[in-house]
C-alpha cells in the first residue's frame, strides 16, 4: 500500500486590478503585511482593497488522502486558519474532525493498514521541503518522528499487513556541492522508530515509487533520469540485492511509473511510453519481462492508476487534452467496465478502500474547488463526500475556460486555455494576462481557478494558460522540444501567442502582462527580455534568473535530473549557452515593470536567483517590486502570506496593466 506525499504548488497565482470604491477613511488604513515578509518598492495595502476583494480569498480545496482500512471514513486535507491540515471525516457530508493544527502546511497522510489506530504524514519547517516522517495516534497525542532529522524523505510505502514501511532519504543543505549523493532505502517498524535499518543504497537522488508485493519479499521501485527517462528495478527483501527490469531502448529514452504487484506477484502494472508516443497502461510478466500494452487504443497517457486490494479492479485516470477521465479494467481479462458519470474536471488523486469495492477521488472543475467524492463499483452509485460550504461569490457563474490554439513559429500547433471576461458586463477588448505553468514539464488543466476568477469575474481581464512545447500531456516528442540549446524555442511560443492575441477582436495587445512560478518564472523573465516591446509588465514567483547559477546552487538531490533538462553547466560549450540566453546576462533588455516574488527558504530555485535580477534590472531605472517570504520556500504555503501577495498584486497590474 503506497503513502503518497503532495508536493509544495511551485508558486501562487496572484489576482489583480483594484476596483474604485472612493477614498473613504478605510481605504486609507494600511493593511499590516504578515511579520515574515521582506518588501521592496513594494507598496502599502489599503485596508479597503483587502475587505473589497476577501471574497475571493477564502476558497478551501479539500482532497482525499487515506481510507480508514476497517470503516469506511477517510482522512482529508483542507485549509486551517492559515495552512492545509489533516481533517477526519466519517461519512459523507458529516462535519470534519481536525487532526492536525501546524504552523507549517500538512498536506498528506496514511492510515496504517492494519486496524487504522494511528496514521502517518511528512512535514517539512519553513518551506524546505526537508520532510520528515510522523506517527500519530488517532485518538490524540504527540506526534512521534519515525524517520532521522535533517534526511529529505522522499517516499514511503506500507507493507501490507501494515506492521513496516519503507522510506527513502536524501542528504540535503548540499547547495553548490558537485559531490555524488546516494539515496537511502530503509525499513522501520513505526511503532517502534528506533528499529530502522538499512536495506540499500543508491547512487543518486532520483528514486521513488516504492511498492511491495503482496507475499512482502519484494519491492518495486523506480529510478527516475529526466521526464523522458525512467527505469523499474526490483528489491529483495531479504538480501537487499536490486536489478533493474526495463532495459534502455537504444538513442530513445523511455519512461516508466505508477509501478505496481499484480496480486499474485507474477507481474507489474505500470504506465509507460515504450513504444509509443503516449504513457500507456501496461503489464509486464515477471518470467519473461515483456510488457502488453493494456491501452492501445487510448492515445493520451494516462497519470494515475491504483489496483484494488483484492487484485481484480484497475483504476486509471487518463488526461485528455486537460481534462481527466477515470476509468476502470478488470485484471482478469483487461476489459473496460463501464463507470457512472462524473463531472468534467480534474482529478486530483484516486484510492482504493481495503474492501476493494469503493475508490475514492478527489476532483475539481472549473465552477467547484476540489472535493472529494466515491464510487461504488458494485451498485455503481457515485457518493459526494465533501461540498464546498456557500461563500459570498456564486462559484457556478464562474467562466468556463475555451480551448484555444496558434500556429508558433516553425509551424507547430500550440494550445492553451483561455478564461474570457463576460462579454456583456465587459464589452470591447479585454487586457489580458499570460499565465505560464512551471515543470517546465508541467502543464495546465482546466479545473478550479481560485482567486483567478476575481480577473475575469471583477475586472473584465482575460486570462491565458498556455502548454508551450515541453509541457506534459501532449506525447515524449513534445515534451523533448524544449530540451538543452532548444530552451528559447518554448519562449518562441509566447512570441506566437502575442501574434495570435493581436488577431483576436476581444483582446487588446497593446494591454498584455505575463507571469509564472519557477520555470514559469523563467519564462516570464525571458519573454519580458525577449518581447519587451509587446508587454506591459512581469510578474516572476520563484524562478530561474540564469541556469548557471541556478544548477550551481539547486539542492544536490534534484541537479542531475535538471541537468537533463536544461543542460550540463560543467561542460563549457553548454555553459556558453547557458549564460547567453540567461534573462540575469539579458536584463539590460527588460524595459517593463517587474514584480519578483520569492521564499527564502526554497530548495529548488534559491533566492540568490530572484536576489540577482533585482538588483540588476534595478539598474534599467524602471519599478522593481521584490517579495521575499522568511518563513516560505518554493511557492507561498502560508494563507497570511498568500493574502498579501494577492493585495500586492492587485496594486501592480492594476498600476501597470490595467492603466497602461
Amino acid at each position: 500500500m503506497r503513502f503518497l506525499h503532495l508536493p509544495r504548488p511551485f508558486g501562487l497565482v496572484l489576482f489583480t486590478a483594484l476596483v474604485s470604491t472612493g477614498a473613504g477613511a478605510a481605504d486609507q488604513a494600511a493593511f499590516p503585511p504578515p511579520p515574515a515578509l521582506v518588501l521592496e518598492n513594494v507598496p502599502q495595502v489599503p485596508a479597503g482593497l483587502a475587505a473589497q476583494v476577501a471574497k475571493y480569498n477564502e476558497f478551501k480545496p479539500t482532497s482525499i488522502t487515506s481510507w480508514h482500512p476497517t470503516r469506511l471514513e477517510m482522512i482529508v486535507v483542507r485549509r486551517h486558519n492559515n495552512t492545509p491540515q489533516l481533517f477526519r471525516l466519517t461519512k459523507p457530508g458529516d462535519k470534519m474532525e481536525l487532526l492536525t493544527d501546524y504552523p507549517e502546511p500538512v498536506r498528506g497522510a496514511s492510515y496504517n493498514p492494519g486496524q487504522g489506530k494511528f496514521y502517518i504524514f511528512n512535514k517539512d519547517i519553513g518551506g524546505n521541503e526537508v520532510f520528515r516522517t510522523y506517527r500519530r495516534d488517532l485518538a490524540g497525542g504527540e506526534a512521534v518522528p519515525i524517520t532521522p532529522a535533517d534526511q529529505r524523505v522522499q517516499g514511503i510505502s506500507w507493507s501490507p499487513k501494515g506492521d513496516k514501511l519503507v522510506y527513502v532519504t536524501v542528504p540535503v543543505n548540499r547547495q553548490g556541492s558537485n559531490d555524488a549523493i546516494s539515496s537511502t532505502v530503509s525499513i522501520v517498524d513505526p511503532v517502534h522508530p528506533g528499529s530502522a535499518r538499512k536495506l540499500a543504497e543508491l547512487a543518486g537522488g532520483g528514486w521513488g515509487g516504492f511498492e511491495f508485493s503482496e507475499d512482502e519479499k519484494q519491492l518495486i521501485f523506480v529510478e527516475h533520469v529526466s521526464a523522458n527517462e525512467s527505469y523499474l528495478w526490483l528489491m529483495d527483501l531479504a538480501s537487499g540485492k536490486t536489478r533493474r527490469i526495463t532495459e534502455k531502448n537504444g538513442d530513445e529514452p523511455v519512461a516508466y511509473g505508477n509501478a505496481r504487484f499484480s496480486h499474485d506477484g507474477k507481474g507489474i502494472y505500470a504506465v509507460s511510453d515504450r513504444g509509443a508516443e503516449f504513457k500507456r497502461l501496461v503489464y509486464i510478466d515477471l518470467a519473461t519481462l515483456q510488457a502488453k500494452a493494456l491501452t492501445p487504443d487510448i492515445n493520451w497517457d494516462v497519470e494515475a492508476l491504483d489496483l484494488s486490494h483484492d487484485g481484480r479492479m484497475l483504476a486509471f485516470v487518463a488526461n485528455e487534452e486537460g481534462t481527466s477521465v477515470l476509468r476502470l479494467m478488470r485484471t482478469s481479462d483487461h476489459k473496460l467496465v463501464p463507470l457512472p458519470k462524473l463531472p468534467v474536471g480534474t482529478i486530483g488523486r484516486i484510492e482504493w478502500h481495503r474492501d476493494s469495492r469503493h475508490l475514492g477521488l478527489s476532483l475539481s472543475s472549473a465552477t467547484s474547488p476540489s472535493d472529494v467524492y466515491s464510487i461504488d463499483i458494485k451498485t455503481m452509485a457515485v457518493t459526494r463526500w465533501t461540498r464546498h460550504e456557500p461563500m459570498a461569490v456564486e462559484m457556478g457563474k464562474f467562466v468556463e475556460p475555451s480551448l484555444v490554439r496558434w500556429k508558433s513559429f516553425d509551424g507547430r500547433m500550440i494550445s492553451g486555455f483561455a478564461y474570457r471576461a463576460p462579454a456583456a458586463r465587459f464589452p470591447g477588448k479585454r487586457p489580458v494576462l499570460i499565465n505560464i505553468h512551471g515543470g517546465p514539464e508541467g502543464q495546465f488543466q482546466p479545473g478550479f481557478q481560485g482567486r483567478n476568477n476575481y480577473y475575469t469575474d471583477e475586472m473584465g481581464i482575460t486570462v491565458i494558460y498556455p502548454n508551450v512545447r515541453g509541457s506534459s500531456g501532449y506525447g515524449k516528442s513534445f515534451l523533448k522540444l524544449d530540451n538543452g540549446r532548444l530552451r528559447e524555442d518554448s519562449v518562441r511560443d509566447i512570441g506566437a501567442l502575442l501574434d495570435w492575441i493581436a488577431t483576436q477582436p476581444d483582446m487588446d495587445a497593446s494591454r498584455v502582462a505575463v507571469m509564472g512560478g519557477s520555470y514559469g518564472g523563467y519564462m516570464s523573465l525571458a519573454v519580458s527580455t525577449n518581447y519587451a516591446d509587446r508587454i506591459a509588465a512581469a510578474i516572476d514567483i520563484v524562478g530561474i534568473s540564469n541556469f548557471v547559477t541556478f544548477l550551481e546552487r539547486t539542492e544536490s538531490y534534484r541537479r542531475d535530473l535538471r541537468r537533463v533538462e536544461y543542460g550540463d553547466e560543467r561542460d563549457p560549450e553548454m555553459r556558453q549557452f547557458l549564460e547567453k540566453i540567461a534573462p540575469l546576462n539579458n536584463a539590460t533588455k527588460i524595459r517593463k515593470p517587474l514584480f519578483v516574488v520569492q521564499g527564502k527558504n526554497d530548495p529548488r530555485v534559491p533566492y540568490q536567483e530572484s536576489a540577482q535580477i533585482v538588483e540588476t534590472v534595478k539598474k534599467n531605472e524602471i519599478p522593481v517590486w521584490y517579495m521575499m517570504a522568511n518563513d516560505e520556500g518554493h511557492g507561498f504555503g502560508k494563507k497570511g502570506n498568500q493574502d498579501y501577495l494577492f493585495f500586492s498584486g492587485i496594486q501592480f497590474l492594476n498600476s501597470y496593466l490595467l492603466k497602461h
